[in-house]
């Protein structure tokens, strides 16, 4: 299967493959132009747990000011989660800041896939990512996508999570030592755009033929998944203080931890019973009737705001007073707390 199959989907690859600002396309490719190892790893720790139309802009305003790993090795670490905020899963820009000062004290990223995944932050997917789209290594690049495509392909009824051994094994049968990286792509590609999670468009697939969940009509239902358990709610309160000269109080996140590193509102710690809160300073606190809601990745939290006007020569006990602030450097739920503050500060 693995030749008939690489040559059909490397064929619909190089007629459709999609433009995005890190990929050098398939004829570049062809001509001799080699991918920038950097932007591919920029572009593959971006896309993590988040979708290619939210990355696009992070990765022209990352690239545009920091255009090499050297650059943004050099750059200060509340400048980089400033840029980062709002991409949400801030761990990532911690590690990136690590690897990205590893990377350039060697020199360069390594190219090899044990090499790569010896660096900070860099797991088996982003080193087999890298290797195969930066350095043409036959790695097995296996996301959300390719595990999709090749469920349906060999009509894998086992269900996720369980199944992803198999599928990494499946992959691995497919992956090609021409070409690897367009390969990688490909499978991305096809699984983004005609193999997708509801109504597939089996009746355009460039590799149909070669699918036993086609044939057997079992596609649109595969993969299968364990039903997930229900995400618990955990509450909490942040404090908004604003000075009469416009400084708000912010303080940053332990570096450890949910939000690690980013400023964000004074409060308590979020737990489904959480502690009373204790303001950060002395003032007339009102507290907002409605709430603020988010949902991270293990559960969903709610909000209480309470909101202050203080004078210029007001004294916090945590946090500080920070000028000329800027909302889209928090992370998104400490912005939801501004949006829900702001109509009752002057």
């Amino acid at each position: 299967m693995q030749d008939t199959f690489g040559a059909d989907l490397l064929a619909w690859y190089d007629r459709h493959a999609r433009i995005l600002p890190w990929r050098v396309a398939p004829a570049d490719r062809a001509a001799g132009v080699v991918p920038d190892p950097y932007r591919v790893w920029l572009s593959e720790v971006m896309l993590q747990q988040t979708t290619v139309a939210a990355v696009r802009e992070y990765f022209r305003r990352f690239t545009d000011r920091w255009p090499d790993v050297a650059a943004l090795a050099a750059a200060p670490d509340a400048e980089v989660m400033a840029e980062w905020a709002g991409l949400g899963y801030y761990a990532r820009a911690r590690n990136l800041l690590a690897c990205a000062r590893v990377v350039a004290a060697m020199g360069g990223f390594p190219t090899t896939e044990a090499g790569l995944r010896a660096l900070p932050g860099v797991g088996p997917y982003t080193a087999a990512a890298v290797a195969a789209i930066a350095f043409d290594r036959p790695a097995v690049v296996v996301d959300g996508n390719v595990e999709r495509v090749v469920a349906r392909l060999f009509a894998v009824q086992d269900p996720l999570p369980r199944s992803k051994p198999q599928l990494a094994a499946l992959a691995s049968r497919l992956t090609p030592q021409a070409r690897p990286g367009d390969h990688a792509q490909a499978m991305m590609d096809l699984g983004a755009t005609i193999c997708t999670p509801r109504n597939p468009a089996c009746s355009v697939c460039p590799v149909r033929g070669h699918c036993e969940g086609q044939a057997q009509g079992l596609a649109a239902d595969l993969p299968r998944k364990l039903g997930k358990a229900p995400k618990p709610t955990r509450r909490g309160t942040v404090f908004v203080a604003q000075r009469s000269d416009g400084a708000v109080l912010l303080e940053t996140r332990p570096a450890r931890g949910l939000l690690g590193g980013m400023p964000g509102w004074p409060g308590n710690d979020w737990a489904e019973a959480p502690a009373p809160a204790e303001p950060p300073l002395d003032a007339d606190w009102l507290a907002l009737n409605a709430a603020v809601t988010h949902t991270f990745t293990h559960f969903h939290l709610i909000l209480s705001v309470q909101v202050a006007q203080v004078a210029k020569d007001a004294r916090p006990h945590r946090g500080a007073f920070v000028p000329g602030f800027r909302p889209e450097t928090l992370p998104s739920v400490m912005r939801k707390a501004w949006e829900a503050a702001l109509p009752h500060l002057p």
